[in-house]
Protein backbone atom coordinates (compact mmCIF):
# COMPACT_ATOMS: atom_id res chain seq x y z
CA UNK A 1 0.00 0.00 0.00
CA UNK A 2 3.24 2.29 -0.07
CA UNK A 3 3.31 2.20 -3.67
CA UNK A 4 -0.30 3.57 -3.55
CA UNK A 5 0.61 6.39 -1.38
CA UNK A 6 3.35 7.25 -3.52
CA UNK A 7 1.20 7.04 -6.24
CA UNK A 8 -1.54 8.94 -5.12
CA UNK A 9 0.91 11.83 -3.66
CA UNK A 10 3.09 12.32 -6.94
CA UNK A 11 -0.27 11.98 -9.23
CA UNK A 12 -1.86 15.15 -6.73
CA UNK A 13 1.64 16.85 -7.29
CA UNK A 14 0.87 16.47 -11.30
CA UNK A 15 -2.51 17.28 -11.27
CA UNK A 16 -1.51 20.76 -9.29
CA UNK A 17 0.94 21.64 -11.18
CA UNK A 18 -1.18 21.19 -14.48
CA UNK A 19 -4.18 23.14 -12.59
CA UNK A 20 -2.06 26.18 -11.87
CA UNK A 21 -1.19 26.51 -15.60
CA UNK A 22 -5.19 26.32 -16.29
CA UNK A 23 -6.01 28.43 -13.93
CA UNK A 24 -5.38 32.93 -14.39
CA UNK A 25 -3.11 34.10 -12.12
CA UNK A 26 -4.04 35.60 -8.84
CA UNK A 27 -3.37 39.10 -10.31
CA UNK A 28 -5.31 38.52 -13.39
CA UNK A 29 -7.78 41.17 -13.23
CA UNK A 30 -9.77 40.99 -11.40
CA UNK A 31 -7.78 39.77 -9.19
CA UNK A 32 -10.19 39.40 -6.43
CA UNK A 33 -12.12 36.49 -8.64
CA UNK A 34 -9.06 34.97 -9.50
CA UNK A 35 -6.94 34.95 -5.57
CA UNK A 36 -10.47 33.27 -4.99
CA UNK A 37 -10.59 30.47 -7.55
CA UNK A 38 -7.12 29.89 -6.66
CA UNK A 39 -7.95 29.97 -2.63
CA UNK A 40 -10.63 27.21 -2.89
CA UNK A 41 -8.76 25.12 -5.56
CA UNK A 42 -5.84 24.96 -3.72
CA UNK A 43 -6.90 24.28 -0.40
CA UNK A 44 -5.68 20.62 -0.52
CA UNK A 45 -7.80 17.64 -0.79
CA UNK A 46 -7.28 14.08 -2.30
CA UNK A 47 -7.69 14.93 -6.17
CA UNK A 48 -9.52 11.67 -6.46
CA UNK A 49 -11.67 12.35 -9.31
CA UNK A 50 -8.50 13.41 -11.07
CA UNK A 51 -6.61 10.60 -9.95
CA UNK A 52 -9.29 7.98 -11.16
CA UNK A 53 -9.61 9.99 -14.44
CA UNK A 54 -5.69 9.29 -14.96
CA UNK A 55 -5.99 5.91 -13.57
CA UNK A 56 -8.55 4.74 -15.85
CA UNK A 57 -6.63 5.97 -18.72
CA UNK A 58 -3.60 4.16 -17.93
CA UNK A 59 -5.94 0.45 -17.25
CA UNK A 60 -6.65 1.59 -21.09
CA UNK A 61 -3.40 1.73 -22.54
CA UNK A 62 -3.46 5.38 -22.96
CA UNK A 63 -1.00 8.27 -22.89
CA UNK A 64 -1.21 10.34 -19.54
CA UNK A 65 -0.95 13.26 -20.96
CA UNK A 66 -3.73 13.36 -22.89
CA UNK A 67 -6.08 12.81 -19.52
CA UNK A 68 -4.52 15.79 -18.17
CA UNK A 69 -6.73 18.30 -19.37
CA UNK A 70 -10.03 16.73 -18.31
CA UNK A 71 -8.46 15.25 -14.92
CA UNK A 72 -8.33 18.87 -14.47
CA UNK A 73 -11.55 19.78 -15.59
CA UNK A 74 -13.07 17.77 -12.84
CA UNK A 75 -11.71 18.95 -10.16
CA UNK A 76 -12.67 22.52 -11.27
CA UNK A 77 -15.93 21.17 -11.35
CA UNK A 78 -16.05 19.33 -8.44
CA UNK A 79 -14.42 22.35 -6.18
CA UNK A 80 -17.25 24.35 -7.73
CA UNK A 81 -19.62 22.19 -6.11
CA UNK A 82 -18.12 22.26 -2.93
CA UNK A 83 -17.96 26.24 -2.80
CA UNK A 84 -21.69 26.45 -3.39
CA UNK A 85 -22.53 23.71 -0.96
CA UNK A 86 -20.47 25.55 1.85
CA UNK A 87 -22.78 28.49 1.40
CA UNK A 88 -25.49 29.55 3.83
CA UNK A 89 -28.43 28.81 1.59
CA UNK A 90 -26.73 25.40 1.11
CA UNK A 91 -25.07 23.09 3.24
CA UNK A 92 -24.00 25.99 5.42
CA UNK A 93 -20.14 25.27 6.41
CA UNK A 94 -17.47 27.34 7.59
CA UNK A 95 -14.42 24.92 6.93
CA UNK A 96 -13.76 23.32 4.12
CA UNK A 97 -10.15 21.28 3.90
CA UNK A 98 -8.84 22.45 6.90
CA UNK A 99 -9.60 26.04 6.21
CA UNK A 100 -12.41 28.75 6.22
CA UNK A 101 -14.92 27.94 3.26
CA UNK A 102 -14.84 30.46 0.22
CA UNK A 103 -17.64 32.93 1.44
CA UNK A 104 -15.88 32.92 5.22
CA UNK A 105 -12.85 34.81 3.34
CA UNK A 106 -13.97 36.68 0.24
CA UNK A 107 -17.77 37.12 1.47
CA UNK A 108 -20.97 35.08 0.03
CA UNK A 109 -21.48 37.13 -3.16
CA UNK A 110 -17.91 36.57 -4.21
CA UNK A 111 -17.99 33.11 -3.36
CA UNK A 112 -21.11 32.35 -5.64
CA UNK A 113 -19.25 34.24 -8.44
CA UNK A 114 -16.04 31.56 -7.81
CA UNK A 115 -17.84 28.48 -8.14
CA UNK A 116 -19.78 30.35 -11.35
CA UNK A 117 -16.06 30.97 -12.76
CA UNK A 118 -14.92 27.54 -11.86
CA UNK A 119 -17.48 26.01 -13.29
CA UNK A 120 -16.74 27.63 -16.88
CA UNK A 121 -13.36 27.26 -16.37
CA UNK A 122 -13.58 23.77 -16.40
CA UNK A 123 -15.21 23.40 -20.08
CA UNK A 124 -11.93 26.06 -21.32
CA UNK A 125 -9.76 23.41 -19.69
CA UNK A 126 -11.54 20.27 -20.89
CA UNK A 127 -11.76 21.79 -24.52
CA UNK A 128 -8.11 20.88 -25.03
CA UNK A 129 -8.36 17.48 -24.28
CA UNK A 130 -6.91 15.81 -27.56
CA UNK A 131 -9.47 13.93 -29.86
CA UNK A 132 -9.21 9.93 -30.37
CA UNK A 133 -10.42 7.48 -33.18
CA UNK A 134 -13.74 7.20 -31.33
CA UNK A 135 -14.61 10.14 -29.10
CA UNK A 136 -14.44 13.50 -29.90
CA UNK A 137 -14.73 17.37 -28.41
CA UNK A 138 -18.18 16.93 -28.02
CA UNK A 139 -17.93 13.53 -26.83
CA UNK A 140 -15.91 14.98 -24.08
CA UNK A 141 -18.06 18.40 -23.72
CA UNK A 142 -21.60 16.24 -23.71
CA UNK A 143 -20.06 13.82 -21.01
CA UNK A 144 -18.99 16.06 -18.56
CA UNK A 145 -21.90 19.03 -18.94
CA UNK A 146 -24.55 15.90 -18.68
CA UNK A 147 -22.69 14.66 -15.29
CA UNK A 148 -22.71 18.47 -13.77
CA UNK A 149 -26.27 19.30 -14.74
CA UNK A 150 -30.03 19.25 -13.45
CA UNK A 151 -30.76 15.34 -13.91
CA UNK A 152 -27.51 14.63 -12.15
CA UNK A 153 -24.95 16.29 -10.05
CA UNK A 154 -26.82 19.46 -9.19
CA UNK A 155 -30.36 17.22 -9.84
CA UNK A 156 -28.45 14.94 -6.37
CA UNK A 157 -27.82 18.32 -4.69
CA UNK A 158 -31.81 19.21 -4.95
CA UNK A 159 -33.31 16.05 -3.50
CA UNK A 160 -30.36 16.51 -0.75
CA UNK A 161 -32.28 20.23 0.44
CA UNK A 162 -35.62 18.63 -0.58
CA UNK A 163 -34.47 15.68 1.86
CA UNK A 164 -33.80 17.57 5.03
CA UNK A 165 -35.59 16.74 8.06
CA UNK A 166 -37.60 14.13 6.44
CA UNK A 167 -37.68 10.42 6.59
CA UNK A 168 -36.06 9.14 3.82
CA UNK A 169 -36.16 5.00 2.69
CA UNK A 170 -32.45 3.44 1.98
CA UNK A 171 -34.29 3.76 -1.64
CA UNK A 172 -34.71 7.59 -1.51
CA UNK A 173 -30.83 7.77 -0.29
CA UNK A 174 -29.44 6.02 -3.15
CA UNK A 175 -30.94 8.04 -5.76
CA UNK A 176 -29.52 11.28 -4.32
CA UNK A 177 -26.03 10.10 -4.22
CA UNK A 178 -26.34 8.34 -7.47
CA UNK A 179 -26.83 11.93 -8.63
CA UNK A 180 -24.82 14.15 -6.25
CA UNK A 181 -21.89 11.88 -5.70
CA UNK A 182 -21.25 8.59 -7.71
CA UNK A 183 -21.74 10.55 -10.99
CA UNK A 184 -19.12 12.87 -10.96
CA UNK A 185 -16.76 9.97 -9.80
CA UNK A 186 -18.09 7.24 -12.96
CA UNK A 187 -17.94 10.54 -14.99
CA UNK A 188 -13.98 10.31 -13.88
CA UNK A 189 -13.34 7.22 -15.36
CA UNK A 190 -15.86 7.67 -18.54
CA UNK A 191 -12.97 10.73 -19.36
CA UNK A 192 -9.89 9.00 -18.34
CA UNK A 193 -11.11 5.94 -20.29
CA UNK A 194 -12.10 8.17 -23.15
CA UNK A 195 -8.86 9.44 -23.60
CA UNK A 196 -7.39 6.21 -24.42
CA UNK A 197 -9.91 5.64 -27.21
CA UNK A 198 -11.51 2.73 -25.03
CA UNK A 199 -14.07 0.47 -26.49
CA UNK A 200 -17.35 0.18 -25.41
CA UNK A 201 -16.94 -2.89 -23.22
CA UNK A 202 -14.43 -1.42 -21.19
CA UNK A 203 -16.54 2.34 -21.29
CA UNK A 204 -19.16 0.39 -19.37
CA UNK A 205 -17.01 -1.60 -17.13
CA UNK A 206 -15.18 1.51 -15.99
CA UNK A 207 -18.94 3.02 -15.77
CA UNK A 208 -19.92 0.11 -13.95
CA UNK A 209 -17.39 0.21 -11.43
CA UNK A 210 -17.81 4.02 -11.21
CA UNK A 211 -21.37 4.02 -9.85
CA UNK A 212 -20.62 1.31 -7.45
CA UNK A 213 -17.27 2.69 -6.30
CA UNK A 214 -19.21 6.35 -5.94
CA UNK A 215 -22.07 5.14 -3.88
CA UNK A 216 -19.28 3.15 -1.39
CA UNK A 217 -17.77 6.40 -1.12
CA UNK A 218 -20.92 8.13 0.03
CA UNK A 219 -21.26 5.22 2.55
CA UNK A 220 -18.09 5.99 3.98
CA UNK A 221 -17.95 9.61 3.97
CA UNK A 222 -21.14 9.14 5.89
CA UNK A 223 -20.26 7.18 8.70
CA UNK A 224 -16.68 9.07 9.24
CA UNK A 225 -19.59 12.05 9.68
CA UNK A 226 -20.31 10.45 13.04
CA UNK A 227 -17.42 8.55 13.55
CA UNK A 228 -14.12 11.21 13.19
CA UNK A 229 -13.30 14.50 14.62
CA UNK A 230 -13.41 17.91 12.83
CA UNK A 231 -9.77 18.45 12.87
CA UNK A 232 -9.66 14.86 10.99
CA UNK A 233 -11.98 15.44 8.48
CA UNK A 234 -11.26 18.81 7.40
CA UNK A 235 -14.55 20.07 7.74
CA UNK A 236 -17.20 20.21 10.43
CA UNK A 237 -18.18 16.51 11.88
CA UNK A 238 -21.64 15.35 12.62
CA UNK A 239 -23.29 18.21 10.61
CA UNK A 240 -25.28 15.93 8.50
CA UNK A 241 -27.09 14.70 12.15
CA UNK A 242 -27.60 19.00 13.55
CA UNK A 243 -29.74 19.21 10.51
CA UNK A 244 -31.67 15.89 10.61
CA UNK A 245 -30.05 14.85 7.40
CA UNK A 246 -30.78 11.57 6.48
CA UNK A 247 -27.66 9.14 5.82
CA UNK A 248 -26.58 5.87 5.76
CA UNK A 249 -25.58 4.93 9.67
CA UNK A 250 -29.27 7.29 10.28
CA UNK A 251 -30.96 4.75 7.82
CA UNK A 252 -29.40 1.35 8.69
CA UNK A 253 -26.82 1.95 11.54
CA UNK A 254 -23.09 1.71 11.56
CA UNK A 255 -22.55 -1.76 11.09
CA UNK A 256 -25.01 -2.44 8.46
CA UNK A 257 -23.53 1.04 7.10
CA UNK A 258 -20.10 -0.63 6.84
CA UNK A 259 -21.38 -3.96 5.19
CA UNK A 260 -22.81 -1.87 2.44
CA UNK A 261 -19.73 0.02 1.95
CA UNK A 262 -18.19 -3.38 1.27
CA UNK A 263 -20.51 -4.79 -0.64
CA UNK A 264 -20.40 -1.95 -2.93
CA UNK A 265 -16.61 -2.13 -2.93
CA UNK A 266 -16.79 -5.95 -3.70
CA UNK A 267 -19.29 -5.16 -6.82
CA UNK A 268 -16.77 -2.32 -8.06
CA UNK A 269 -13.51 -4.55 -7.89
CA UNK A 270 -15.97 -7.08 -10.10
CA UNK A 271 -16.82 -4.86 -12.63
CA UNK A 272 -13.29 -4.75 -13.61
CA UNK A 273 -13.01 -8.13 -15.11
CA UNK A 274 -12.80 -6.92 -18.29
CA UNK A 275 -9.49 -4.61 -17.95
CA UNK A 276 -7.71 -7.87 -16.20
CA UNK A 277 -4.05 -6.69 -14.36
CA UNK A 278 -4.09 -3.28 -16.03
CA UNK A 279 -6.87 -2.65 -13.48
CA UNK A 280 -4.97 -3.28 -10.65
CA UNK A 281 -4.30 0.71 -9.49
CA UNK A 282 -8.15 0.99 -9.47
CA UNK A 283 -8.74 -2.15 -7.38
CA UNK A 284 -6.17 -0.41 -4.73
CA UNK A 285 -7.73 2.51 -4.83
CA UNK A 286 -10.92 1.11 -3.92
CA UNK A 287 -9.55 -0.55 -1.32
CA UNK A 288 -7.42 2.76 -0.06
CA UNK A 289 -11.25 4.28 -0.16
CA UNK A 290 -13.46 1.88 2.00
CA UNK A 291 -10.40 1.52 4.65
CA UNK A 292 -9.78 5.13 4.80
CA UNK A 293 -10.34 7.61 8.21
CA UNK A 294 -11.07 10.99 6.36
Amino acid sequence: MSDLKSYLTATASRIDAAMDGFLPTAKTRPATIHSAMRYSVFAGGKRLRPVLCLAANAACGGDSENALAPACALELMHTYSLVHDDLPAMDDDDLRRGRPTCHKVYGEGMAVLTGDALLTQAFIVLAQTPETKRYSTRDFITELAETGGSEKLIGGQVLDLEGEAKPLTKRDLVRIHEAKTAALLTSSLRLGAMTANATPRKLEALTTFGHHLGLAFQVIDDILDVTQTTEMLGKTAGKDEAVEKSTYPAILGLDKSRKEAARLTKAAMKALQPLGKKATRLEQIATYLLDREY
